[in-house]
């Protein structure tokens, strides 16, 4: 069912109340899947009230001599160039004589909708909204990307629709508290409908520590509403159909608390790998190293924001582009990333969560089962690089051929090591090789100063950990 709290109204109640303001007034741009938003205000009654304009520059040379050539049309940028035209032409046209006594705004998509061609390409849209919070007040924005997942374009426009009068009245009634914002966002809709994968708030209305961007997208994805969240090493929120479209990817997965110089060698070697397995194909390859927080979502006892920032604070110093996501299986993973790149994929991981590849419980909800699970990892160009590790009761290196799993699963690892879907690491830094991430922490908490030695610098330097780190002599 929907999910609606009592004390909000519904859809058609919400855009009804916002007509009947006539206080908020502006500028409706559509294109991709009709008019779907302002279509709301007008079967509520009284349009008149919020309605200036109505437009859809749906073919695209009206498009461009509107707003400019642009290379994808269903884009964030379309979306900004929208939103560039058409405020100031509204504040233009119509501030002298009404300005006093009204908040302007624009709200502009650009969407792909499902195609009765029935494509397999991503069904996903921009929406943009600028607006002011007071009479002749500075504007301020929202911008977000969504993802449509209705199986028709009508239930796919129907749901673009019910969000845009969401956001609307979201921005003007409930701009004061961020998770009630997010939650209504969904009103008269399921996350099984859409996905919000990112969203974005800029101007003196979002001036509140609460609307950082990248804790707002921690709370999307601790409130369900997206997957996974996506921001850069410069702390900007990222969108992956922009930012990963036609572009070799290199992932490691972690809780990095915190980072190591074991993973650091992790990391490094894996690259090395991947580009000498594919050359100009890898290079200028996106990095990330992704936090998982299904488990930490699971467990009850939830990482407080603050703590999950200083983590991503110390990556973000490292160079890093950090992913957040739910994902507990690495198919996931690699289908996220697949969904936004056809270039090569490397995933560097150490043995131990290598052989959790092998646990049936991450396939258990798959018809076909472990086989179905590699399958969906290895789709496309993805590659997988295992790191050895130290075995601290033999003093044993074990590597990928060591890997502990079935004798029925034997056959299928060495499938995966001949087909080259796996590699191996040669050669690790046996200086970190014999202490793994929880030995790490486990020093910590016991005032062991030898683990200093084995993180990087910036995590004795800031963070969490730089109260209990050595001063240098």
């Amino acid at each position: 069912m929907p999910f609606l709290p009592e004390d909000r109204p519904g859809t058609l109640e919400k855009a009804l109340k916002i007509n009947l303001a006539h206080t908020i007034y502006g500028t409706f741009a559509e294109i991709g899947a009709g008019q779907e938003i302002a279509n709301w205000f007008f079967r509520a009654g009284g349009a008149s009230g919020t309605v200036a304009k109505t437009m859809s520059a749906y073919d695209m040379i009206i498009s461009d001599e509107i707003y400019g050539k642009c290379s994808r049309y269903v884009s964030r940028q379309r979306m900004c160039d929208m939103l560039g035209h058409e405020y100031p032409m509204l504040i233009q046209r119509l501030n002298a004589k009404r300005g006093t006594s009204t908040t302007f705004f624009t709200l502009a998509d650009t969407v792909r909708a499902k195609s009765y061609r029935d494509t397999k390409e991503e069904c996903h849209g921009w929406l943009g909204l600028r607006f002011q919070a007071e009479p002749c007040g500075p504007s301020n924005d929202i911008q977000l990307h969504v993802r449509l997942l209705d199986d028709s374009n009508a239930r796919q426009s129907d749901a673009l629709g019910i969000l845009g009068v969401n956001l609307l009245y979201a921005a003007f009634q409930l701009r004061d508290d961020l998770p009630a914002f997010l939650h209504s966002l969904l009103d008269d809709l399921t996350r099984k409908r859409v996905e919000i994968d990112m969203i974005d708030f800029s101007g003196p209305a979002f001036a509140a520590s609460e609307f950082q961007d990248r804790l707002v997208a921690l709370k999307l994805v601790r409130l369900g509403l997206a997957d996974a969240a996506l921001f850069g090493a410069d702390g900007e929120i990222w969108q992956a159909a922009d930012v990963l479209y036609k572009k070799p990817v290199f992932l490691k997965r972690g809780s990095f608390d915190p980072i190591t110089r074991l993973n650091l060698d992790m990391i490094a070697r894996g690259q090395a790998a991947f580009q000498a397995d594919f050359g100009d194909e890898a290079r200028d390859n996106i990095e990330i190293l992704e936090i998982t927080m299904h488990n930490l979502l699971a467990s009850g006892a939830e990482v407080p924001d603050s703590e999950f920032l200083a983590r991503a604070d110390i990556l973000q110093a490292l160079g890093k582009n950090v992913l957040i996501s739910r994902y507990p299986e690495f198919h996931r993973v690699s289908s996220y990333l697949a969904r936004h790149t056809q270039c090569p994929i490397g995933i560097v991981l150490g043995l131990p969560l290598f052989q959790e590849l092998f646990n049936e419980r991450w396939s258990a909800d798959l018809e076909g089962g472990l086989l179905e699970a590699f399958g969906r990892l290895f789709k496309n160009q993805v590659r997988v690089y295992v790191y050895p590790m130290g075995d601290p009761m033999t003093g044993q290196i074990l590597s990928v051929n060591d890997a502990r799993v079935t004798s029925e699963q034997k056959h299928l690892l060495r499938y995966l090591i001949e087909t080259n879907c796996v590699r191996a690491l040669e050669e690790p830094n046996q200086d970190f090789l014999f202490h793994t991430s929880a030995e790490v922490r486990n020093m910590i908490h016991a005032r062991d100063p030898q683990w200093q030695s084995l993180v990087p610098d910036i995590v004795l330097q800031q963070g969490p950990w730089k109260e209990i780190a050595t001063p240098a002599m």
